[in-house]
């Protein structure tokens, strides 16, 4: 079971349409066998299960709704991406979890996260958990809290969610990644030349540290500033941004799928066929 913390982005919707693997629909109701689990408070939000019948956009927009409950609300660098999504995968030779099975490990994950505090189910973060793909499960929260707080993710939450994989499968039985295939557990080679060079390729393109990330998260956040500035010039000036910051995005995209292929081994060569010589008859 590997665990994996993405970018924290502005909307839900792009997390939401990756965690399905489909674009969002106005039309699709996802029912509770899709949406295993959410945040607690939803259970007085909406009485009777009303959000059992939710299509995958009514989805997007409750998780925004933060957004428009509090317009001031921002992180301590002052930016408003509040979307954390973090994605869960299972090795592929695991048992299918049932629907309870992937509730609980949504809820831990969201403790591990702490996005989920017990005993505050009325108060708290919105978020949901989505099994939307085979042996995969996606959890999408709002970091803006109920009462208008910025909830920052605490400062060692991959180790804690690391942590929280490995009690989870041994509790339910799954395969740990220590004793998984070889494409799961880490070869103690000598990189090569491509090995190193994919490196570097990964290290350009990381949404979490990565110089472009950095790079895309700071004209995000000026084409936000801008965009609150009145008049039309201000508004032209946001909607060139944001499309700068969509090619950055494809940008990282691209230098990943280089270094995934640069990372790939090659198949030896085959030996050139010995040159046959002939001897002339004296």
């Amino acid at each position: 079971m590997i665990p994996r913390l993405h970018a924290r982005a502005h909307s839900p919707r792009e997390p939401l349409a990756e965690a399905l693997g489909r674009p969002l629909s106005p039309n699709e109701g996802l029912t509770e066998y899709t949406v295993v689990a959410h945040w607690p408070g939803l259970d007085y939000y909406t009485p009777d299960d009303e959000q059992r019948t939710w299509t995958s956009v009514e989805w997007a927009e409750h998780l925004e709704d933060p957004y428009l409950e509090h317009p001031f609300a921002a992180s301590p660098d002052d930016d408003r991406h509040a979307i954390l999504h973090l994605d869960v995968r299972l090795h592929p030779d695991d048992r299918e979890l049932t629907g309870p099975e992937w509730s609980e490990t949504a809820h831990r994950f969201a403790r591990a996260a702490g996005i989920e505090v017990p005993g505050a189910a009325e108060h708290g973060w919105r978020w949901i958990a989505v099994q939307g793909q085979p042996g995969r499960l996606d959890l999408i929260a709002n970091l803006i809290h109920l009462d208008g707080t910025w909830r920052t993710p605490p400062a060692d939450i991959l180790r804690r969610l690391a942590d929280e994989a490995r009690r989870i499968e041994q509790d339910l039985h799954l395969i740990p990644v220590r004793t998984g295939t070889t494409q799961w557990s880490a070869a103690r080679t000598v990189p090569t030349a491509s090995a190193q060079l994919a490196g570097v390729l990964t290290q350009l393109a990381d949404e979490q540290a990565g110089p472009l990330a950095t790079v895309r998260g700071l004209v995000e956040h000026t084409a936000y500033r801008i965009a609150r500035q009145p008049g039309a010039a201000g508004t032209d000036t946001a909607h060139r941004l944001e499309l700068i910051a969509r090619r950055l995005h494809a940008i990282q995209q691209e230098l990943d799928a280089t270094a995934a292929h640069l990372a790939q081994p090659r198949t030896a060569a085959a030996p050139a066929a010995a040159r046959r010589t002939t001897h002339r008859s004296p």
